[in-house]
C-alpha cells in the first residue's frame, strides 16, 4: 500500500489503513542494520539476552534546539546501532498542540513516523506520553478526562505497530488516594487499549510511582494482562524539594519488585567513570535482576547526563549495556 497516495479524511480512517500496512514492532525487521555501530556492538561476542532500543528523550536537547528534526529519530537510532524506537510524545507537541491534536495532525505524525521507521528498517516499540492529564488524580471527572486524552495516543501506537504506551501516575501524594485513583485510571485506559492490542505501562517516574512496592500493589489490583510496568534503572526519587531529591527508593530492590509486571525496561544513565561504568548504578547487578525475571525484550537507552554530549552519552550507555551483559551467566 502506498501511503503517499492516501487522501486522509480523518484520523480513524487512516489508522485503519495503517494498521493493515504499518510497521510492526512485534516482527523482526526484514533487513538487519549494516551500520558500523551495529557491528561494533557485536564485537564477536554472544548476542545479549535483550534487544536494544533508543529512548527518544536521550535526544531531547538536540531536538529542542532545532539541531535535529524529531522525524530523523529512526535514521539516527540506526546509525548508533539500535533496532527499536521509543518515541516521546512531547517532542512533537510543538506541531500537535498548534493543531489542537486534531485527527489530521495525529494522522500526519503517525504517517511520517511509520515512513521513517520503515525506510530505515527499525521497529516501533512504544510511545512515552506526557502532559495529557493526571491519571491518578482523586478528582473522578479530571481523571476520566485524562484517560480520554490518552485515547489518541493508544490509537497512534496501534497504527505504528507499537506494543505499548508509557503513562505517568500523577495526581496526589497521599498513598491511599493515589493507589485507589491509579487503579481506576489505569483500568479505564487499559480497557480501552485492550481492544487495540496495546499495553499501558507505568514507569517509576517520580513521587509515589517511584515507590516500587506501591506501584507493584497498583499493578496487582488492576490485574489486567495489558497493564504493566516500565522499570527505569535510575528513577527512584520518591521525594524532592528545590535542592533536589531528598528521598530515594533502593534501585535494585525497586527494579526487582517491578520486573514481574515489566513489558519494557529503561536503562537510565547520567555519567561514566574512566572504565565506562555508570558512576551511580551497577549495570551488571541491574541486568542480572532483569535476566533472572526472564525478560528478553527491548531495553531502552535513556541518557540524561550533561557532561557528555547526547550522542556520546547514548553510545556510552549502549556499550555499557552490552559489556555488562557479557558478565552474566
Amino acid at each position: 500500500m502506498n501511503r503517499k497516495s492516501l487522501k486522509v479524511n480523518g484520523f480513524k480512517a487512516l489508522l485503519a489503513l495503517l494498521l493493515i500496512g504499518g510497521v510492526s514492532c512485534k516482527e523482526a525487521p526484514k533487513e538487519q542494520s549494516k551500520e558500523v555501530a551495529a557491528e561494533k556492538i557485536a564485537d564477536n561476542a554472544e548476542t545479549p539476552f535483550f534487544k536494544l532500543s533508543l529512548a527518544q528523550w536521550s535526544m531531547h536537547r538536540m531536538i529542542s534546539s532545532g539541531e535535529v528534526d524529531p522525524y530523523s529519530f529512526a535514521e539516527k537510532a540506526k546509525e548508533w546501532g539500535f533496532t527499536g524506537l521509543e518515541y516521546v510524545s512531547g517532542l512533537y507537541y510543538k506541531e500537535l498542540k498548534a493543531a489542537n491534536f486534531s485527527e489530521e495532525a495525529m494522522a500526519a505524525f503517525v504517517e511520517k513516523s511509520n515512513a521513517e521507521s520503515k525506510k530505515h528498517g527499525m521497529q516501533n516499540v512504544l510511545i512515552m506520553i506526557d502532559g495529557q492529564g493526571d491519571l491518578a488524580t482523586p478528582n473522578a471527572a479530571k481523571r476520566k478526562e485524562a484517560v480520554e486524552n490518552h485515547y489518541k495516543w493508544v490509537d497512534a501506537a496501534a497504527a505504528m505497530g507499537c506494543h505499548s504506551i508509557r503513562v505517568n501516575l500523577a495526581g496526589t501524594n497521599k498513598p491511599e488516594e493515589w493507589i485507589a485513583s491509579s487503579v481506576d485510571g489505569l483500568t479505564q485506559l487499559a480497557t480501552y487499549a485492550k481492544e487495540k492490542n496495546i499495553n499501558i505501562l507505568v514507569e517509576n517516574h517520580g513521587g509515589l510511582s517511584s515507590d516500587a512496592s506501591k506501584l507493584a500493589e497498583v499493578m496487582s489490583k488492576v490485574n489486567m494482562d495489558n497493564c504493566g510496568t516500565l522499570p527505569d534503572f535510575g528513577n527512584f526519587c520518591v521525594e524532592r524539594d528545590q535542592t533536589g531529591c531528598t528521598k530515594e527508593y533502593d534501585y535494585y530492590k525497586g527494579v526487582s519488585e517491578l520486573m514481574p509486571y515489566a513489558k519494557a525496561v529503561s536503562a537510565k544513565s547520567h555519567d561514566f567513570d574512566a572504565e565506562g561504568n555508570e558512576v551511580k548504578l551497577d549495570y551488571a547487578k541491574l541486568l542480572k535482576v532483569v535476566k533472572d525475571a526472564g525478560y528478553t525484550g527491548y531495553i531502552g537507552v535513556e541518557y540524561e547526563g550533561g557532561r557528555l554530549s547526547e550522542e556520546e552519552g547514548i553510545i556510552a550507555t549502549r556499550d555499557l549495556l552490552v559489556k555488562a551483559a557479557k558478565t552474566l551467566k
